[in-house]
């Protein structure tokens, strides 16, 4: 494994985090806004953000040029969503399409799916969403009953998908569905792209203390072409996992919670309580550093599936340890992080008092849905025990 960064892609890393300073508001908080009064104002700033990358050929830089790319290397484009999540990912909704859904097309599409798609997602011209979960179908998502039964050059779908973010303003889905249901679960899914403008489909809103962004999608006689299949008929199983792997590997949120860090640092060392700074206390100071070594340990694991899907390797367990520790340590920041703060912590944004600008009390609010958010930790470990250790089912 080589983590090293060439010339070019330090320098690239540079103009990117230079423009992101200049660009990216004060206000912006993220894409996962907990009040309705920050939400509009949020989606509109993203979607232009978006655009504004697209036409300068930032959206995507790994692929290839024909499909809206710019021919980069996988680090350049792995050092754009690092980027991307420091600053909270203005993309907003965008980083579905260019982290895993785009690059689950190109390893999977025929070519009239990748001509179709790819340079869209390249242009910020669409927003996709992700139909996996099922009322009865989440951690054991191979046990999914949304049904497609062929009718001529069609599939007709009917069910219900849950926790779809953005369902609401996505343009199209990948979705998994059944084609088979007279075979062992794993071998009888295929998997769509589904234009969410369909007569049939219906989305509703779940709010949630992690905001509005989560939807219901119900599925009333959907009709979707055959030759909307990505991948083969009845293997969808590993056409979804592979686009897990690609969201797993692509888990960066320890890039964001460095910001979050730098931010606590900060304020450590201005900030007095009983006439001493913060940052002189020994035990605040062994907190902060046990924040950074694992923010330094997360990026570490991260650079790895990096580097193996830039030599062309398929990670599996790799990205499962990523995920998992990823996830498990972003609770213990969130923790650590409120501990620090003490009460002030509590605060939420648009109090007066909050320091961070709320930051720490919304991720420990949010802290929590990582854990389950792309396979659970209990997932992940079977997948690091079966697939990376060779232990038995």
């Amino acid at each position: 494994m080589d983590f090293s960064f060439t010339a070019e892609e330090q320098a690239f890393r540079k103009e990117l985090h230079n423009y992101l300073l200049k660009e990216v508001p004060d206000w912006f908080g993220g894409i996962f806004v907990l009040s309705e009064d920050e939400y509009d104002r949020t989606w509109e700033f993203t979607n232009q953000f978006a655009r504004k990358l697209a036409q300068k050929g930032w959206l995507i830089r790994s692929w290839p040029r024909e499909y809206g790319g710019q021919g980069a290397s996988h680090m350049e484009q792995f050092i754009l969503a690092e980027e991307m999540a420091y600053f909270y990912e203005p993309r907003g909704a965008h980083y579905m399409g260019s982290n895993w859904v785009g690059p689950t097309i190109i390893q999977f599409g025929t070519e009239e799916q990748k001509k179709q798609h790819l340079s869209a997602i390249a242009n910020a011209e669409v927003i996709w969403c992700q139909g996996f979960s099922e009322p009865d179908a989440g951690s054991d998502l191979a046990s999914l009953q949304t049904r497609a039964v062929e009718d001529g050059d069609d599939y007709i779908l009917n069910g219900q998908k849950v926790w779809t973010s953005y369902a609401h303003h996505a343009d199209r889905c990948v979705i998994g569905t059944r084609t088979d249901p007279d075979v062992p679960k794993h071998r009888g899914i295929s998997y769509f792209l589904m234009d969410m403008k369909t007569p049939g489909i219906t989305v509703r809103v779940l709010p949630s203390i992690f905001g509005s962004h989560f939807c219901e999608v119900f599925l009333d006689n959907v009709r979707v072409p055959k030759r909307n299949i990505l991948g083969e008929k009845n293997r969808g199983w590993y056409t979804m996992m592979a686009s897990m792997e690609y969201e797993r590997g692509g888990y960066l949120h320890y890039a964001g919670l460095a910001r979050i860090l730098d931010e606590l640092i900060k304020y450590t060392n201005e900030t007095q309580r009983h006439g001493e700074v913060l940052f002189n206390n020994p035990l605040i100071r062994q907190k902060l550093a046990e924040l950074a070594i694992g923010i330094r340990v997360t990026r570490a694991l991260s650079y790895r599936v990096a580097e193996m899907r830039s030599r062309g390797i398929n990670p599996g367990a790799e990205a499962s340890i990523a995920k998992l520790y990823g996830s498990e340590f972003h609770r213990h920041f969130a923790n650590t992080s409120m501990q620090i703060m003490g009460l002030y912590g509590q605060l939420c944004r648009g109090s007066k008092w909050a320091a961070l600008k709320g930051r720490v009390e919304r991720e420990y609010i949010w802290s929590p849905e990582p854990t389950v958010a792309g396979g659970t930790s209990e997932i992940q470990r079977n997948i690091i025990a079966t697939t990376g250790l060779g232990l038995p089912r």
